[in-house]
Formats: structure tokens, C-alpha cells, sequence
């Protein structure tokens, strides 16, 4: 029974970093090439990890037992970590939600127009994702956790057999180029490829707060989801080239995810059903995760309680203004993610979490059984947050991207494949 909640537990973490940041993530990496993204996606696996190990010591200082971000900011760094982290918190929780929602839905209703001879909109299958999979946020959190481990593991179904399909098509010389210095650019939606401490805070009740099964869960999590992110860089990098008509340098100029150009490259019509089914289980899986998160969090701000109205009341903050903004603005699934990866997850799951534990170990003297890293560590891991943030500030004053126009790009991205892959 115990064990069970535990593995319940690792897909919960797994199955919220795998989500749309997963699609965008061949997408982002693109500029610096396949080896330069896997050293800057295990950073970013090592910082996000440290974070949520840092979130779960926090915990076990709360003598309240469901204690979330709120409760713990406002009480070890008073009103501004309070404010900050409510700031903070709901944009990345709603951002990150209306991004699932809107890659759901759009893939939602692309399956429903395969799969029939009318035609259904993106706003059509926003509804129908909500309508679907909404309710489970008002269930208990034993229910989601249940369908979430079933959904996660059709999830690893279609990944397999969609790297299996992809697999003798790789091409390794798309592996060898390298470009670190536009490696650097990707960064912050690899934090979000990585975010999921918005419901760490809810996995101590989940687990009983027992020390030993909350950091298995929070490291074989967060290292599944590493693995599977490293097969599918693998997969998509070796299959789909650089440049040229259905390259990725398409995609990151129209900003659509890889699993668009996945099955052209490779020209099996398995691929491209595969890539469907896997996209949306992760969009669904990450869904789960979030509003599990969020739907605490505002239980906890808010002091409303998670039984009988107030459950409904809750799941209409979470649902509904997700539902609306994933309706009504466009071009929302890539840019959300973006945003919430460079501004939100280097302050709210890597500088708060920090601070939080520099003032309660060293200031307030808090302690307990379940201690993570020193002063050095936090030092480390305060820089490598701090340097996202600086890059992010960057991208979007306008200083650092891949390309300084959108010519250049054309140039590029239409230029003759032999001639980049040639050597010297």
C-alpha cells in the first residue's frame, strides 16, 4: 500500500516535468546542438532537484501539516516573501496551466478531426480537455495520483514505441553539431522541462511526511524525467535536421513544437499517431501535477477549505481562468512556458527556496532530521538561478537571441543542408 503511494508519488514528480516543456524542448535547444543541451539540461536537472529537496526540508519546520509556499514563505521571511510568493506562485501555476491546456487542446481536437470527417477547432478541444480532466483536480489527491500513474504509463508506451520507430532513422552526424554559445539561450524553458516544486509542498501529506520516501520520490522523479528527456533530444535531434524546409529551425521560427516535424523526418505513419498520443498523455500528466499544486496553494492563501464548497469554489480558481486564457490568446503554449521557466521557476522554485532555507537553518536556527547541502551549496546553486535570470532578462531586452532578424533566419533555414554538414 505504501509503496504503491510512493510510486504514485515518483510518476507525479516524473509526470509534471514531463509536459509541454518536453515538446518545446528539442525546439529551444536547437541553437546550441544536441551536447551542448544535454550539460545545460543536467544542470538545470541538479538545480531543480536541490530546489525541491530544499522545499521538503521547509516542510518538516511547518507545525502546520498542510503547509504550502504561503505558509511557509510569509512565516520565515514575513510579508515580502508572502507577497512575493503569491506574485509569483500564480503566474507560474496559471501560465504553466494554460499552456497545458492549450497544447491539450489543440492535439485533443487534432485527434478528434483525424478520427472523424468534421473539422473541430483548438477552443472546441480546450473545452473538451477541461470538461475531461478537470474534475479529477476536485477528486482527492489518492484519485488523481491513481489516474495520473495510469496516464503515465500509456505515456511511457507511446515514448517507447515512438523512439523505437525513430530509432534507424538517426542520422549522427545531426548529433555533432555544436554551438555553446547559443547553448546558453535555453536555459530558462529548461528550468521549466524541470518544474514541478509547485507541488512539492503537497507530497508531504501525500507521503505522510516521511523523510526517506518523499527524497526517493523527489530524485528518481525529477532523474526518470531526465532520462526520458535525453532519449527524446536523442530521438528528435538525430532525426530532424538543422536547416532546411522541415527542419528545426522551422519550428523555432513558428514556434511549434517538435513532434510537428518528428514525423516527416522519419516518414513512418506510426510516428506521427505515436507522437500525438505521447504529447497529449504528457500535457495531461503535467496538468495533473500543476493543478494538484495550485489548487493547495490557494487552499493555504486563502484559508478555504478543500471539503465540501470550498472544494468547488477551488477548482473553479484553477479551471476556469485557465479555460478562459487558453481560449482567447494565441500563440500561448510556447510563450507561456517560456516566461514561466526564465522569471518564475529562477525565483520561485530556485531563489525563494534558497533564501527560505538560508534564513530558517542560519537565522531562526530551525533543524530537523532531513538536512540538504551546506552553505557553499546554496552559494552554487543562488549563482547558477541567478545567472537564468540574468539571460532571460536579456532575451527579452533584446540582447541575446539566436538570430539578430528574422532575414537571417530565412537565410538560414532555407540554405542547401550539404553545405552546413560538409567539412571543412
Amino acid at each position: 500500500m505504501y509503496s504503491r503511494r510512493l510510486i504514485s508519488a515518483i510518476f507525479l514528480v516524473a509526470g509534471t516535468c514531463i509536459g509541454g516543456g518536453m515538446l518545446a524542448l528539442p525546439v529551444a535547444t536547437a541553437g546550441g546542438g544536441f551536447i551542448p543541451s544535454i550539460w545545460m539540461m543536467f544542470f538545470c536537472f541538479l538545480a531543480m532537484t536541490m530546489t525541491a529537496l530544499f522545499f521538503i526540508e521547509i516542510g518538516f519546520w511547518m507545525k502546520k501539516d498542510q503547509a504550502h509556499v504561503i505558509t511557509m514563505a510569509s512565516t520565515i521571511l514575513g510579508k515580502p516573501g508572502k507577497w512575493i510568493s503569491w506574485l509569483v506562485y500564480l503566474f507560474i501555476c496559471y501560465a504553466s496551466l494554460i499552456a497545458y491546456t492549450a497544447g491539450g487542446g489543440h492535439l485533443l481536437a487534432k485527434m478528434l478531426s483525424l478520427s472523424s470527417s468534421f473539422e473541430f477547432s483548438k477552443n472546441f478541444g480546450c473545452i473538451v480537455f477541461i470538461l475531461l480532466f478537470g474534475p479529477f483536480v476536485w477528486t482527492s489527491h489518492k484519485i488523481l495520483g491513481r489516474v495520473n500513474a495510469w496516464l503515465f504509463i500509456a505515456m511511457i508506451i507511446a515514448y517507447v514505441f515512438l523512439t523505437f520507430f525513430c530509432a534507424p532513422t538517426i542520422h549522427f552526424e545531426y548529433l555533432e553539431r555544436k554551438d555553446w554559445s547559443k547553448s546558453f539561450i535555453a536555459l530558462p524553458i529548461l528550468l521549466t522541462a524541470f518544474s514541478f516544486q509547485t507541488m512539492v509542498p503537497s507530497l508531504h501529506p501525500y507521503l505522510n511526511h516521511h523523510g526517506p520516501s518523499l527524497r526517493i520520490a523527489i530524485v528518481a522523479g525529477t532523474f526518470l524525467a531526465f532520462c526520458i528527456y535525453f532519449v527524446w533530444q536523442l530521438t528528435v535531434f538525430g532525426n530532424v535536421p538543422y536547416v532546411g524546409p522541415n527542419s528545426l529551425m522551422v519550428a523555432v521560427k513558428e514556434g511549434t513544437a517538435a513532434t510537428e516535424f518528428l514525423s516527416r523526418a522519419t516518414q513512418n505513419p506510426w510516428v506521427e499517431s505515436l507522437a500525438l498520443c505521447f504529447a497529449f498523455f504528457a500535457l495531461v500528466t503535467s496538468f495533473f501535477g500543476m493543478s494538484m499544486g495550485l489548487f493547495d496553494f490557494l487552499s493555504d492563501g486563502l484559508k478555504i477549505s478543500k471539503r465540501g464548497k470550498g472544494s468547488i469554489i477551488l477548482t473553479s480558481l484553477v479551471l476556469l481562468p485557465t479555460l478562459f486564457c487558453a481560449i482567447f490568446f494565441e500563440r500561448i503554449f510556447l510563450h507561456a512556458l517560456d516566461l514561466s521557466g526564465g522569471f518564475g521557476d529562477s525565483i520561485l522554485n530556485g531563489l525563494l527556496p534558497i533564501a527560505m532555507i538560508f534564513v530558517g537553518r542560519y537565522i531562526l536556527r530551525n533543524s530537523s532530521s532531513f538536512h540538504i547541502g551546506k552553505k557553499p551549496l546554496l552559494v552554487a546553486t543562488a549563482l547558477f538561478f541567478l545567472l537564468i535570470l540574468g539571460v532571460e532578462v536579456l532575451i527579452r531586452i533584446g540582447h541575446l537571441s539566436y538570430f539578430h532578424d528574422y532575414d537571417a533566419m530565412d537565410e538560414l533555414v532555407f540554405s542547401d543542408q550539404e553545405n552546413v554538414f560538409s567539412k571543412e
